[in-house]
Order: structure tokens, then sequence, then C-alpha cells
């Protein structure tokens, strides 16, 4: 099933579809402006500044599931991480992405792509490669710097 059938949420509320990201290549991450692996975010950033053109997109959804790396109010996050490490990608509402309250669109992700072990998302910085059709091509730990995941997304673009 791809993922366009999934709505997400803006920092503000307002219900944004996944079908707004349809035949694009996307990278969905889930993020904290607090983690260790913070710094990611400008590795992401130049991902995505070469790669837009060409139909890419990263999403960044924030958690504080992982020690409360994510203190910062929804309408925080984005402008937070746009001054330390010049995000311009779309941040959206924090979300849960394991357990009984895990939104819809990440239990999606852990089926389709469960990764080592166990499906679920063992920390932030899980990152989820998703190609034109919608669908998860592959699944990347927390540790994979955004440059080893570069060649996947040409591949796919």
């Amino acid at each position: 099933m791809p993922i366009y059938d999934y709505n997400v949420k803006a920092p503000s509320g307002d219900d944004i579809p996944l079908a707004n990201y349809r035949n694009k290549v996307l990278l969905i991450v889930n993020t904290a402006s607090g983690c260790g692996f913070a710094p990611q975010l400008e590795g992401l950033e130049k991902l995505y500044q070469s790669y837009k053109k060409q139909g890419f997109e990263v999403l960044a959804f924030p958690c504080n599931q992982f020690m409360g790396q994510e203190p910062l109010a929804d309408e925080q996050i984005a402008s937070q991480c746009k001054l330390t490490y010049g995000t311009t990608f779309p941040f959206f509402k924090k979300v849960d992405v394991k357990g009984a309250d895990a939104h819809p669109l990440f239990k999606h992700l852990t089926d389709e792509a469960p990764g080592l072990l166990s499906g679920k998302i063992k920390w932030n910085f899980t990152k989820f490669l998703i190609d034109r059709e919608g669908n998860v091509s592959k699944r990347f730990a927390p540790t994979t710097k955004p440059k080893k995941i570069e060649s996947a997304i040409v591949e796919l673009l």
C-alpha cells in the first residue's frame, strides 16, 4: 500500500495529505532537535538542496519518545532547526513513532521495512526512503549518515 493514503499534520494542526507528494522520492525521518544525531539535519538539507529539483523531498517528523529529546513546541521546531542547521525542508507536528499511539504512517513504514530484530523504531533519525509510487524502498538506521543514503536516492530519481 502506498503512503499516499495517509494524512499528517502541519505544526499548526492543519491536515496535510501525503498525496501532495505523489510522484516524488521521499526521505521520511523521525527527528529530535536535542538528539546527538541532530547534526545529521545539515546533511539531510544538503541532500534536499542537491535533488529537490529532480523531485526529492525530506519530510521531518519530530518525536519526543526517546529520552525527551524533542522538548520544543511544534511551532518552534522548524525555526530552531533552520537557525541551528539551516534546514528548509518541511517539519510536521510531533508524532509517536512506536507503541500503541504510533502514528498510522509510522506503523505502515515499520510494517513495510521492519529493520533488524524487531519492527519498532529504536531511536531518533531512523530514515525511510520512499519511491515515486509511494512504496517503502529502504530503511536506514539512526547511525547512517545522510551522505551514505545519497546513492539510493539517486537510484530512485
